[in-house]
């Protein structure tokens, strides 16, 4: 696609490497415009497709649109691609009814981008809202059956939905516990000094310890 004057005019504004904040930046000024997204978009490039993303119109973002963007999403280097999807996620797909309805459709999608985007949600609806939804026991089944055997950026997210239950839901402590145990994933995934180990008896023992702490 050639790009029109004024997506030129933007697209020279992001440079090879800005900051997160500068493309935030950038956005806030255009607001929402959906076909400059789409132009930015065309180019495949990863900063003018984070900026795309901060300005695309939700109300247009059909399953059709969706999947498109998440094939071209997963032509992209691992981190890229993680990057690109979760905040499509953060900043699009979580913002309207519509969107939200279409990532409670996406555990078996064939995209793995769009599933881990559906094991991103689920994660987020624990620590985020004050009533988990009652889907855990089902959710808790898909992990046990499908998680040992998904894509590595999906099996991260649905590790990270399995420590967020086991955390914010107390039923199912031992079971998530149980769970990372059984599959011994990220046990030996090097940690950053004064993070939190991903492996899920850690994450979920660490957490729940700092959250007794913050009630005394």
């Amino acid at each position: 696609m050639t790009l029109s004057t004024r997506t030129k005019a933007v697209y020279n504004r992001i440079g090879q490497a800005p900051r997160m904040g500068d493309l935030r930046k950038i956005a806030k000024e255009i607001k929402k415009n959906h076909n400059l997204a789409l132009e930015l978009w065309s180019t495949g490039e990863y900063y003018p497709r984070l900026l795309a993303i901060l300005i695309l119109e939700k109300k247009l973002l059909t399953q059709e649109v969706i999947d498109r963007l998440a094939a071209e999403i997963q032509g992209h280097e691992y981190k890229e691609r993680n990057q690109l999807a979760d905040w499509l996620l953060a900043n699009q797909l979580t913002k309207d009814k519509q969107t939200i309805t279409l990532m409670e459709t996406w555990e078996h999608a064939a995209s793995p981008v769009l599933r881990r985007i559906f094991w991103f949600f689920q994660g987020r609806l624990r620590w985020s809202s004050k009533a988990p939804p009652d889907n855990t026991p089902e959710l808790l089944d898909s992990l046990e059956k499908d998680m040992r055997g998904a894509e590595r950026e999906v099996q991260w997210m649905m590790n990270f939905a399995a420590a967020q239950i086991g955390i914010h839901e107390p039923a199912y402590r031992a079971r998530c516990i149980a769970l990372g145990e059984q599959l011994g994933l990220f046990m030996d995934e090097p940690v950053p000094k004064g993070c939190t180990s991903p492996y899920l008896p850690a994450w979920i023992d660490t957490e729940v310890e700092k959250l007794s702490n913050k009630k005394l």
